[in-house]
């Protein structure tokens, strides 16, 4: 098990609307959330970019010049900070994530390693959302991997089931991804994906490369905390933030990301464990500034 836990502060999501929910959206706010992330015990932000004219915060941006103003910004308030950069996006055009690496260069960043009939129903019965597809076929992962090469970007391999966290074995069997052991990031709680079960992490770790780094992404309300402690006991690293959930253990309702940074701390301590400094969490993961 590592002695130390990674903890990533998921600092803003999506699509989450800024106008009902506390998320951070331009440069000066993504810095002040990551510093108070920071100071709770982060060293990775994984970020997302939005769009930044008035009322369109809730949408995501792929302008480069967007994205590096808000990396800037973050590493301005947190010197030493690991950004994570989200790449996600539906279809096949890739450019606009793309650009987004090649302009900021950061030191990780989400690769999604396979497809997910991304859906949700209401209580009624009725879709929450038109059904789609998520899709990432190994074409496309390719490309992001191929990129994440040319930026020095480690990529952290997004898997929503476990057929998607086998496929990363097979990118590295056959070429596809040749860095040496992969990062794995199981995404548990999207209602067509993996549920947030801690009973199924033993499962999950028995499909991954012997060694890789690991952790999971959780998303809900009360379920999500004990599989973040059950995370922390077997060894993983620990990830939370306005993405994933607005409430802590007892129900609390948060209106920043660090008091979640805090509990996940607490999550690791409670396991025996510290949390890595930006110098150590360099180390681990193998990147530059160790």
């Amino acid at each position: 098990m590592n002695d130390k836990a990674i903890i990533t502060c998921a600092i803003t999501g999506v699509l989450t609307d800024p106008g009902q929910h506390p998320v951070p959206v331009s440069p000066g706010q993504l810095a002040r959330e990551a510093r108070r992330a920071c100071d709770a015990g982060a060293t990775v932000v994984h970020v997302h970019f939005r769009q930044q004219a008035p009322g369109k915060g809730h949408l995501p941006s792929w302008e480069p010049q967007v994205a590096l103003d808000c990396v800037q910004a973050m590493r301005a308030a947190c010197p030493g900070l690991i950004i994570n950069q989200s790449t996600g996006v539906v279809g096949p055009h890739c450019q606009g994530p793309i650009a987004c690496l090649r302009a900021t260069r950061p030191e990780m960043a989400a690769c999604n390693a396979g497809s997910l009939n991304y859906l949700k129903v209401r209580s009624n019965g009725s879709w929450a959302w038109p059904p789609m597809l998520f899709d990432n076929p190994p074409a496309k992962v390719k490309d992001f991997i191929d990129v994440m090469a040319e930026t020095g970007t480690l990529p952290e391999f997004e898997c929503f089931d476990l057929g998607i966290v086998r496929c990363v074995q097979m990118y590295v069997q056959t070429g596809i991804y040749t860095r040496g052991r992969p990062a794995y990031n199981f995404v548990m709680g999207v209602e067509s994906g993996m549920p947030a079960d801690p009973d199924l992490l033993p499962i999950l770790l028995r499909l991954t490369i012997a060694g890789a780094p690991w952790q999971a992404t959780v998303i809900g309300r009360a379920e999500v905390w004990p599989v973040h402690q059950r995370v922390a006991e077997l060894g993983g690293h620990l990830r939370s933030g306005l993405e994933d959930l607005f409430y802590l253990p007892d129900g609390t309702r948060v209106d920043s990301n660090g008091p979640l940074i805090e509990q996940l701390a607490r999550c690791a301590r409670n396991a025996g464990r510290e949390v890595a400094t930006a110098q150590e969490a360099r180390a681990m993961l193998g990147l530059p500034g160790a």
